[in-house]
């Protein structure tokens, strides 16, 4: 299987590139509509719903870890989908969630703020005021979303495979220039290992996303799955009721079928100092 992901500065026809090139390749197409068409499958659609491409507000991070509960449901859906097959995902980080993956092409699509304010002023029929304003929020919304969710900036070269200026390639020819490239023989299919690692992920994202949807705060707790279906929790754990806690948690998340539980009591490892 091979994954292409697809990044765009507003205005620069990105999500029309994205489609085509799905639908000329014969891959399964992932924008806003579809993941949350998968996270509804999962029952995550409402929280995926209230994380949009942009950050969290300084209040939601200092008072709530509820916006890192949406990004693991985010994750989860990305890489539930990425294991049916060829795809290609448009925005929401995907370039981020795949970029460990050799049978990943990431693909930026950008362009000069004239010609993006004069597509999006055709597209919308609205005045320059406005969509200039609206390149700007979209722009700042992206920055902050990955600054939040990677760590990083959004625009950094070195997370794309191929960067594509329409300001002088038309759809047709950036699309062409996608399906050449991501068709090179130095991007090689997935393998059975991306598949499981897939899985691993996957699971791991929902067991994160369970214990702090559960109010578990614990910033020593750590979980390994080795398996498909094996995870491991070790750390610390304030009480023995959070580990009994921590571990229903996870033997209750789905695809979980074995657990070792290392978790140490806080109190007794600190009992010699």
């Amino acid at each position: 299987m091979y994954f292409i992901t697809v990044s765009e500065m507003v205005g620069t026809n990105g999500e029309k590139i994205a489609r085509q090139v799905a639908g000329m390749l014969n891959y399964d197409y992932y924008g806003e509509e579809e993941l949350f068409k998968a996270a509804d499958e999962l029952g995550f659609v409402t929280d995926l719903k209230k994380l949009d491409e942009k950050g969290p507000t300084f209040l939601e991070k200092f008072f709530s870890e509820k916006p890192k509960i949406y990004l693991d449901r985010l994750q989860s859906v990305i890489y539930e989908v990425a294991k049916k097959g060829n795809a290609v995902f448009f925005g929401r980080g995907s370039q981020l969630m795949l970029n460990s993956f050799n049978c990943a092409f990431h693909v930026l699509v950008t362009g000069s703020t004239e010609k993006r304010v004069e597509r999006l002023m055709q597209e919308m029929s609205i005045e320059k005021e406005v969509a200039e304003k609206i390149l700007q929020r979209s722009d700042q919304d992206k920055r902050g979303f990955l600054k939040f969710a990677f760590n990083e900036d959004w625009m950094n070269p070195r997370l794309y495979d191929l960067i594509l200026n329409t300001d002088k390639l038309s759809v047709e020819s950036a699309v062409k220039m996608t399906i050449d490239a991501a068709r090179s023989e130095e991007i090689k299919a997935c393998g059975v290992d991306a598949v499981k690692l897939l899985e691993n992920l996957s699971l791991h994202r929902r067991i994160e996303s369970a214990i702090l949807d559960a109010g578990v705060m614990n910033s020593t707790l750590f979980i390994t799955v080795e398996d498909t279906d094996s995870v491991k929790i070790d750390g610390l754990a304030h009480n023995w009721e959070e580990k009994e806690t921590i571990e229903r948690i996870v033997k209750a998340t789905k695809g979980v079928n074995k657990i070792t539980n290392e978790l140490k009591l806080l109190r007794a490892s600190m009992g010699g100092i």
